[in-house]
């Protein structure tokens, strides 16, 4: 962890913080400006409170006493402008900023390697972009602001007092660095639990996220007990880290109070005693305002506690979302060419890659796909198929070896440019929460719903989806539960239809559907194949027959190439695996 973070008040943190404010300098300003007018307006009412009781009231001075009412009540509605424009003002600048840094995390995140996530829990990152980013916001809407606007009125009210009565004033500045002292420790407890807090939060946010989502793995394998005792444990751990930071308010505050209570019992007892004696001090005016001016030196000290944990877990919420901000996980975009339309000659020249160091998991692969061409690759779970798809789109960076798309290395290739002339159907079909034409067009405002239609005519997927209530506008809901697994499919295939690629994959794109989807996607194949480069990774060889050439995999190595037929041919490696899929059916 970052040795600053969790610190009450971190100028490095606050500092890149403040960076975001720039474009709202007039905001920021008139806040600060609020601030010092309510410091001053505070500090007006005992003072025109003293002047009522000793010059207004003393002497029966009813004018006086009239133009000190008016006074009054032109202090009180500054302050309530005042106060007005600083709340609303301080809350929209931290609004703003956190939806400026919330766009530039989002954006951050877009581009990370695929590694990143890998390695990420789902709920810490969505624990940082959306609970994380709302302390960020209350620095400025609750803390930093208020704990300036506090320190300021403490400082006008201390010079008063000095000003009013330097012995009074020295009882109040007596008893100060008992609740100061008092305040430190209270800081620096909360700063702890704080980020104990922040911890658990995120522990709880992953687990209840991750549980949701395999929420049929929790019922079929009957783990509902199970995962009821662990959420029962970490939800233990969430409320004793809260607990503890009432602990320390439950302390503190009682402490605060009776501090105040005693300071306003000495400044009573001493003005009291010097009026009775007929001492210097014979104005009851300044014992009133001394009794007011301690309240307000006092108050801002319980409120600047108060603001010092909304500071803290801000702190520490900046420190978690500038961790990810800093994070060097992005695939290097310095390519510059770019084209709107690919050939498809794909060639992988002697390709090393490991998803962790040391462990590799392709070695020296080497093959080349023509124009228009369908490859095949086929072989056994972990062979290596999958993660050839990773590094032709450039999802992880090779350690060695190169790829090249017509001629040219794709690192050499504009991101965007790359992706966008590549498709793949994945097996593991993501749908949004959305209907199904904008599942297909992923909202792009270039593929009209006559040309979805169309699309789906021309790959036999038309008559399911106008079976569908609502046909194209049917909302498939979270991840596409409203739809099969094989429907889910076939809206894979359209969606990668749609966007006219130069390249194709199709990834397991056949494996868990039922015959029929079956039957359909062969036809969707067949036809979204045609006259582009394709590449498809099956188990099933019956997906591959067609193929004009299929590599063979095993253990990160292609083992053989051919046609479906030479490969039979060979009694080799595929030969074995077709035996073992088919001879028994084809007996049959």
């Amino acid at each position: 962890m970052d040795k600053n973070a969790g610190k009450a008040f971190d100028y490095r943190l606050f500092k890149r913080l403040v960076a975001y404010t720039r474009p709202y300098k007039l905001t920021f300003y008139g806040v600060a400006l609020a601030a010092i007018l309510l410091s001053a307006f505070a500090v007006l009412s005992p003072l025109i409170v003293s002047e009522i009781i000793d010059g207004a009231l003393k002497k029966n001075d009813a004018e006086k006493l009239w133009m000190l009412t008016m006074a009054m009540g032109g202090v009180l509605l500054g302050q309530v402008v005042s106060q007005l424009s600083f709340n609303y003002y301080a809350n929209w600048l931290g609004e703003s900023v956190i939806k400026d840094i919330r766009i530039k995390l989002f954006d951050r995140m877009m581009g990370f390697k695929m590694k990143y996530f890998d390695n990420s829990s789902i709920g810490v990152l969505v624990t940082r972009a959306v609970a994380d980013m709302q302390r960020i916001g209350e620095i400025f809407s609750q803390g930093f602001f208020v704990i300036v606007a506090d320190l300021l009125k403490m400082l006008v009210v201390a010079v008063v007092m000095l000003i009013l009565n330097w012995k009074l004033a020295l009882i109040v500045f007596l008893i100060l660095p008992i609740i100061l002292y008092a305040t430190r420790l209270f800081q620096k407890a909360m700063k702890k639990a704080f980020i104990d807090v922040r911890a658990q939060v995120s522990n709880l946010n992953s687990f209840v996220q991750e549980r949701i989502t395999g929420m049929k793995i929790v019922q079929l394998f009957t783990r509902e007990a199970i995962e009821s005792r662990n959420f029962r444990n970490i939800n233990e751990k969430h409320k004793n880290a809260w607990l503890k930071t009432v602990w320390y308010n439950s302390f503190f505050f009682p402490i605060a109070d009776i501090v105040s209570s005693i300071t306003v019992g000495l400044i009573v007892w001493y003005g009291g005693l010097q009026n009775v004696t007929n001492l210097k001090v014979d104005e009851y005016g300044t014992i009133f305002a001394f009794i007011l001016l301690s309240g307000m030196l006092f108050q801002p000290l319980r409120q600047i506690a108060d603001k010092f944990n909304t500071l803290q877990m801000g702190m520490v919420a900046a420190n978690r979302v500038f961790n990810i901000l800093d994070t060097d996980s992005r695939i290097g975009d310095t390519g510059s060419e770019v084209r709107e339309h690919m050939l498809g000659n794909i060639r992988f020249s002697d390709v090393r890659f490991g998803y962790l160091e040391g462990e590799e998991v392709l070695h020296g692969i080497s093959f080349d796909v023509n124009v228009g061409e369908t490859v095949a690759i086929v072989g056994a779970t972990g062979a290596g198929k999958s993660t050839i798809i990773n590094l032709l789109n450039r999802f992880y960076e090779i350690d060695s070896g190169t790829v090249l798309i017509d001629g040219i290395d794709i690192e050499n290739y504009k991101l965007s440019s790359l992706r966008k002339n590549i498709a793949i159907v994945l097996q593991d079909v993501f749908l949004f929460a959305d209907t199904i034409a904008n599942n297909i067009s992923l909202k792009n405002e270039a593929v009209t719903l006559d040309i979805i239609e169309d699309a789906a005519r021309q790959i036999g997927v038309h008559d399911f989806i106008s079976s569908l209530p609502g046909g194209y506008q049917y909302n498939v809901k979270e991840r596409g539960t409203m739809l099969s697994s094989g429907q889910r499919q076939l809206i894979a295939f359209l969606r990668a239809y749609v966007s006219n690629p130069s390249i194709l994959v199709l990834d397991e794109a056949t494996s868990s559907v039922d015959t029929y989807s079956e039957q359909l996607i062969q036809r969707a194949t067949d036809k979204i194949t045609e006259g582009r480069t394709s590449i498809i990774i099956a188990h099933r060889l019956a997906t591959v027959k067609k193929a004009d050439k299929i590599l063979v995999m095993d253990a990160g190595k292609i083992v053989e190439t051919g046609t479906h037929t030479e490969l039979l041919k060979n009694d080799g490696y595929y030969s074995k695996l077709y035996e073992a899929q088919f001879m028994a059916e084809e007996t049959v």
